[in-house]
């Protein structure tokens, strides 16, 4: 199992936790995808399961190597429980595929949103991915019963947000009363998603973006991969590993870059024959990939803004693309740039609800243009329109 990266501050809360032995029935793992939340669940699983913890290793942390650490390790402990949320149709042995891939890496994706197809990184869908009531009900009455073998029940529900009104009311009723040696780990990006009541049950613990530093050396020591391509990996990954596995993966990013230039380019121009292709062609990566292309955009903007501030020696994202970044500044002297970024952000929220892709890039692209030519825009949509649209 990986170690935890770069989350000195997070840890040092859960070893606290473990030395004094005063863990909390309920946690709640928030911050960015791809940070850390479930190696650092795992690794809290494994030291409440340890046979060696306060023996030979110190109270804080698992030996690793007892057969509990093992057993937890390869997500085989009959006490330790992993759930994440999942399409009706979803198959038992697509499920148990995510669960070996994350028991092989805490930082791989598993998540059916932005992965709908193991066997395909480049898949696409806009099936939702939800915890249902019924499901909820399954997690409370296996959590119900006392530990087979070790010392806790542990349950690791990943992305615990994605529950409906019914299914988070359900769950609510087993932290009210939670079973006796029974801890339940929570994580997702979204707290504010979350039911206020569910949130004040349980302990929260932020968990940061990765520096890309720690990332390039995850790349290049874990997964062998080439130094340059690492670091470039790093960058582009806004602070999560996950994130920079996956542009690995992607056999499309080139293109996608490609598109990205494209789009401001066309933007700039105002033209909204030549934008809608690009629009459309950009929507069809579908709902979450059009998320990722909107991360790449945000990047290019940011190398923007680096390059205005810095000039030539400018630590830029995009390397290879440094003579189209200095030309773009030299070229819109009068840019929002910061103003740029907020639509940029605004448009990657609106993805993620039912808004129509291309609409959204549509408008993204017009506000771009007004902001490129000095003129800033507050969002894309207002709350009533974007209700409007998602109708």
């Amino acid at each position: 199992m990986p170690t935890v990266l770069a989350q000195d501050r997070a840890l040092g809360v859960l070893r606290r936790a473990l030395a004094t032995d005063r863990v909390p029935h309920a946690y709640l793992f928030h911050g960015p995808s791809g940070t850390g939340k479930r190696a650092a669940a795992l690794m809290l699983a494994q030291a409440l399961e340890c046979q060696n913890r306060g023996r030979t290793v110190p109270a804080d942390q698992p030996c690793t190597q007892c057969l509990p650490c093992t057993k937890v390790a390869r997500l085989l402990h009959p006490d330790v429980k992993v759930y994440f949320p999942r399409p009706k149709d979803a198959s038992t042995e697509d499920v148990t595929a995510r669960l070996q891939r994350l028991a092989s890496n805490p930082y791989a994706e598993v998540d059916y949103r932005r992965r709908p197809s193991l066997d395909d990184p480049q898949s696409a869908s806009n099936k939702q991915a939800l915890y249902s009531v019924d499901f909820t009900r399954e997690i409370m009455r296996e959590q119900r019963y006392a530990p087979a073998e070790g010392a806790y029940k542990v349950a690791l529900l990943i992305d615990v947000d994605a529950m409906n009104q019914e299914s988070a009311n359900a769950f609510l009723k087993l932290l009210e009363e939670p079973p006796p040696r029974t801890v339940f780990i929570g994580t997702c990006e979204r707290p504010d998603r979350l039911l206020p009541t569910i949130l004040s049950r349980c302990q929260r613990l932020r968990f940061d973006p990765l520096p890309a530093v720690a990332i390039e050396r995850a790349l290049t020591e874990q997964h062998e991969l080439d130094p340059q391509r690492a670091a470039f990996l790093a960058r582009l990954a806004d602070g999560s590993l996950t994130r920079a596995l996956t542009l690995n993966e992607s056999e499309e990013l080139g293109t996608q870059r490609a598109l990205v230039v494209q789009f401001m380019r066309k933007a700039y121009s105002g033209h909204p024959a030549e934008i809608l292709p690009i629009a459309e062609e950009v929507a069809r990566l579908g709902r979450e990939r059009v998320k990722g292309w909107l991360a790449l955009l945000l990047t290019w903007v940011r190398d923007l803004v680096l390059v205005q501030a810095a000039g030539e020696g400018a630590p830029i994202v995009n390397v290879d693309q440094r003579d189209a970044v200095h030309k773009f500044v030299a070229f819109v002297p009068h840019a929002r740039l910061d103003a740029m970024a907020t639509l940029i952000e605004h448009a990657g929220e609106l993805a993620g609800r039912n808004v129509a892709l291309p609409l959204v890039l549509n408008v993204l692209a017009t506000a771009l243009h007004d902001a490129m030519h000095g003129r800033q825009r507050a969002m894309l949509f207002t709350p009533l329109a974007e209700s409007r649209q998602a109708m």
